[in-house]
């Protein structure tokens, strides 16, 4: 069975696209693969958030990817500083990553570019930390979206480095996981790109009715079609996508068709269009908040991923310290 490993940001609530993207896939995963989950709190330490933030942040990531269907009993959902062996797994990669192929990173030269008052070290050995959380549970399959495919590919480099230098096939290089047609793609409600938490463009799963519908009622939109047939402006698709994942087929062909022949009404599309998203997301929406006051689960649930987690990691840091020559006196 494949091994397959997936970080989560610890900051930020979950919106249509993640949902559409990611989490659904995550969803699938989990019935057929050995899935590990885990809510990358360490990362989050680049940007210094205060601790009251870091620990309501992952509560609200732990909460909201239950709620959307992830199952503890059936993946590994943990936090990643309920296990410490990456930390030490993190430490003994560094000896053999260089600095130069750190500075050479694209996320770090772009980091630097936008915040050059905080070029800590964690940002530059980011590559390194996320090969540790991959190869302490000995992945085979990795989920990454563009963005991560240069660190992923620095991770295969590293799991080839030790071998190398410990003349061992210890670690197998993990394979992107290419979700291709699984993967939705959820435009933003700002007229251009897809939806995202810094576009500030989002609908989120823990978004109340009425701030959903104020969210898509201030959705751009066009001076819409003068002529029939007019082919369809970026912000008008951008909505009928939208639709397309949360409406009735038929709703979608009614809106389309009006635009066609000129006499949509953009005020009908998007109260519509609310309301459907409200109905889709209902059920999540609720569980969310079921959740989130339920402390004993929660507990329940983390004690749980830190133990399966730290059971794979524990095996993998005594392998690999008795390869590298670690005994004991």
């Amino acid at each position: 069975m494949e091994r397959v490993v997936s970080g989560i940001r610890s900051t930020g609530n979950l919106h249509l696209g993640n949902y559409f993207g990611a989490i659904r896939n995550f969803i699938k995963m989990q019935e057929n693969h050995n899935c590990y989950f885990f809510i990358a709190d360490y990362h989050s330490l680049t940007t210094h958030p205060n601790p009251k933030d870091l620990h309501s942040n992952v509560k609200q990531v732990l909460v909201e990817y239950l709620a959307a269907g992830l199952d503890p009993e059936k993946a590994t959902l943990f936090i990643q500083s309920d296990v410490p062996e990456v930390a030490e797994l993190n430490l003994l990669l560094s000896m053999n990553a260089y600095v130069g192929e750190l500075e050479r990173t694209a996320s770090f030269k772009e980091k630097v570019r936008k915040n050059p008052n905080n070029v800590n070290a964690g940002l530059l050995t980011y590559p390194v930390l996320m090969a540790a959380d991959i190869l302490i549970h000995r992945a085979t399959k990795v989920p990454v979206g563009k963005d991560q495919e240069q660190h992923l590919e620095m991770c295969r480099k590293y799991a080839r480095r030790f071998n190398g230098m410990y003349k061992t096939e210890y670690f197998k290089a993990p394979e992107p996981w290419n979700f291709g047609d699984d993967l939705i793609k959820i435009p933003g409600l700002d007229g251009s790109g897809k939806m995202g938490k810094s576009e500030g463009n989002g609908v989120y799963l823990s978004d109340t009715p009425k701030k959903i519908r104020k969210k898509v009622m201030k959705a751009v939109t066009d001076a819409g079609p003068t002529e029939p047939n007019s082919p369809v402006t970026e912000p008008i698709q951008n909505l009928f996508t939208i639709m397309q994942v949360v409406s009735e087929p038929d709703t979608l062909t009614h809106f389309k068709e009006t635009y066609a022949d000129c006499s949509i009404r953009y005020g009908d599309l998007k109260k519509q269009l609310a309301d459907d998203i409200i109905k889709y997301i209902e059920p999540i929406y609720n569980r969310i908040q079921e959740i989130s006051a339920d402390e004993a689960y929660l507990q329940k649930v983390a004690k749980l991923g830190a133990e399966k987690a730290r059971e794979s990691a524990q095996k993998t840091i005594r392998e690999v310290r008795e390869i590298i020559g670690f005994k004991k006196f």
